[in-house]
């Protein structure tokens, strides 16, 4: 039962959260918001909204270790999962902005999430929102800086989403909304019976199970794009999507309900956000040699072989 739970939780997680990303793309349409902004902001906080749902449910019902987990085991899967598998498909090609804006926001991030835990053991109301203003302020930065290159990355914003109709759009919100609620629901409970059942905690289920999960969509998406040579998943938008993880899933997710580390998960802050800062870490050394600005199919065998390590490591 508890098997079950988890896997309908996730299908309707992937259900819910596409439908909610083609929700607000129509709407921002409406609203005459521009294309890169919509890129940039409203489908990232999108794609972003069944890890915030599932943070959040996890946090209200008093399971800090699935909220935390959830999100350091989603940044680390988009690295070492995501990225290692598409890179091995097919090559990857670093740009500009990469190590000059996505990368030290990551890394910051990283590093301001592990100051706010380690200091009291708890990311609190406040801690979440200065997390969410640096949020605001850095893809404020991204927009301004995305509208004087000239190749702007606009591919991912549906133009026939503007055609759409207002009860489609509203239909859209309205699965969506119901399939992040239902689909958080019981992909939390289901991951509390599956820990239970197996004997591990439910941090090491989080931290696995459920990031993986949550990371389906991002990899199946990428792995279909590097199969059919097209131009696979940015670099930025992996690297964004885990700024979004801390920022704005553990942010606000903080705002509404203090996060507190469990005491009798250590590995929170002893191994686990390590694993994180190092797998986003490592990416500047495997950008530069040897194939400068690429991450060819070596280096991907590298991250993900170092993920499995990680799976490994946790579960055992």
């Amino acid at each position: 039962m508890s098997v079950f739970l988890v896997i309908a939780g996730l299908a309707l997680l992937v259900v819910g959260g596409d439908f909610l990303v083609r929700a607000s793309v129509a709407l921002s349409f409406r609203l005459k918001i521009s294309k890169l902004v919509i890129g940039m902001t409203v489908v990232s906080f999108a794609t972003s909204a069944p890890e915030l749902l599932v943070s959040l449910q996890a946090a209200m019902d008093g399971i800090s270790d699935i909220a935390l987990g959830n999100v350091i085991g989603s940044n680390i899967a988009n690295i070492g999962l995501v990225l290692g598998i598409t890179a091995i498909i097919s090559p990857l090609a670093v740009d500009k902005d990469f190590y000059k804006l996505n990368w030290p926001m990551m890394m910051l991030a990283s590093f301001v999430l592990y100051y706010f835990l380690k200091n009291d053991g708890v990311l609190t109301a406040v801690e979440g929102l200065l997390l969410f203003i640096a949020l605001i302020v850095f893809l404020i930065i991204l927009i301004r800086s995305s509208r004087k290159s000239t190749k702007a990355n606009l591919e991912e914003v549906d133009d026939t989403l503007a055609q759409v109709s207002d009860f489609k759009i509203v239909m859209w919100l309205l699965i969506g909304a119901a399939g992040l609620y239902f689909g958080s629901e019981w992909l939390v409970e289901g991951a509390k019976r599956l820990a239970k059942a197996v004997g591990i905690s439910d941090y090491a289920i989080s931290v696995t199970v459920i990031a993986i999960g949550t990371s389906v969509p991002e990899l199946a998406a990428s792995v279909i794009a590097a199969l059919k040579k097209e131009k696979a998943i940015s670099l930025g938008n992996l690297i964004g999507s885990n700024i979004f993880n801390i920022a704005s899933v553990l942010g606000l997710t903080a705002i509404i309900k203090p996060i507190v580390v469990n005491p009798d998960t250590p590995q929170i802050l002893s191994t686990n956000i390590f694993w994180m800062i190092a797998f986003a870490a490592v990416l500047i050394p495997l950008m530069m040699i040897p194939k400068r600005f690429e991450i060819g199919r070596y280096k991907g065998m590298l991250l993900f072989g170092a993920y499995i390590v990680f799976i490994y490591l946790t579960l055992k």
